[in-house]
């Protein structure tokens, strides 16, 4: 089977940091399509309503890849490309800056705030760390190599050239970068510490909250203390695999939830108004690994600074 032709590049520039939305006319051995519009409406209408593909047609908002906008009433052509930007509901914007602690040719390292999220998902589309670095750093075709959850703020790399993204998701994917977090959570003496915490971690989708299930492991974390302040602790924390939520819930299962978790050990209503002022305790403070492209050892760390443990 012969594989598909790469796709032609978007014809529409980037609008506040985020594509366009490629489409691709699928076969149609059925006849049942004759126009653009007739699929474009059975395929939009469920999502926005028939009325606004419709509308948006007759603004010219879908274009072909000669920028060209393209009429509803053109007869449909399976394998074309089509792109159109979405409509996005307004963003609360996250009243913190997104700090670059390095920046060369093939990489970002972005010092990521909390509340802000990695890359567009769900609601969070503009406001995103991907997104805000675009447009600040003039650079479109960023990428990130990796996810940080959005609730913790930290250390995230980022891929300037497309080419070179795939070597860097690879150290990810293949364990290859040493992750190390703060985390401010309660102190408890009977608690023994140096530990490494294994478990087996189920996240469902849909449901806000992972779990630990008996089964074989799929997880890793080491936990230490490094210092104690009355009720307080501060621990380090070193991941040996990336499952979802992996330390808030090791910690959680230790009895030493991080400080501000909305999730563990009790999760918090949805929709509650952010409070800018209770980040989660949760800081990635340490990246390192060897440079898939030039070779060199890198090492990098945080500038930000967890704000229930006040710096002397």
């Amino acid at each position: 089977m012969r594989g598909r032709r790469k796709p032609p590049a978007s014809p529409l520039p980037q609008r506040d940091g985020i594509d366009a939305v490629r489409v691709r006319l699928p076969e149609d051995r059925e006849g049942r399509w004759a126009s653009v519009g007739e699929h474009l409406v059975d395929r939009f209408a469920g999502a926005i309503g028939a009325d606004r593909v419709a509308g948006m047609l007759d603004d010219g908002r879908f274009v072909g890849a000669d920028g060209v906008a393209v009429g509803g009433s053109e007869p449909y052509a399976a394998g074309r490309y089509l792109w159109f930007h979405r409509d996005f509901a307004a963003e609360e914007p996250v009243p913190f800056p997104v700090g670059v602690v390095y920046r060369d040719e093939r990489i970002v390292v972005a010092d990521k705030p909390h509340f802000l999220a990695t890359m567009p998902r769900g609601r969070h589309i503009a406001e995103t760390a991907v997104a805000r670095l675009r447009r600040e750093l003039d650079l479109p075709a960023l990428q990130p190599a990796h996810r940080l959850d959005r609730l913790t703020a930290g250390l995230v790399l980022f891929v300037v050239r497309p080419r070179d993204r795939g070597a860097y998701q690879t150290l990810f994917r293949d364990r290859l970068v040493r992750k190390e977090y703060g985390a401010v959570a309660p102190y408890d003496p009977s608690v023994a510490l140096p530990r490494t915490v294994r478990s087996r971690i189920v996240k469902e989708r849909g449901v806000l909250a992972a779990r630990e299930e008996p089964g074989e492991a799929n997880s890793e974390s080491r936990v230490e203390l490094v210092e104690r302040r009355g009720a307080l602790g501060r621990y380090r924390l070193v991941p040996a695999t990336g499952r979802t939520h992996q330390l808030r819930v090791h910690m959680n299962a230790l009895g030493l939830p991080i400080v501000h978790d909305p999730l563990y050990p009790v999760v918090e209503p949805e929709g509650a108004v952010e409070d800018w002022k209770r980040p989660l305790q949760l800081l990635a403070r340490v990246l390192e690994f060897t440079d898939p492209v030039g070779g060199e050892p890198r090492r990098f760390e945080s500038a930000l600074r967890l704000s229930a443990w006040p710096e002397a």
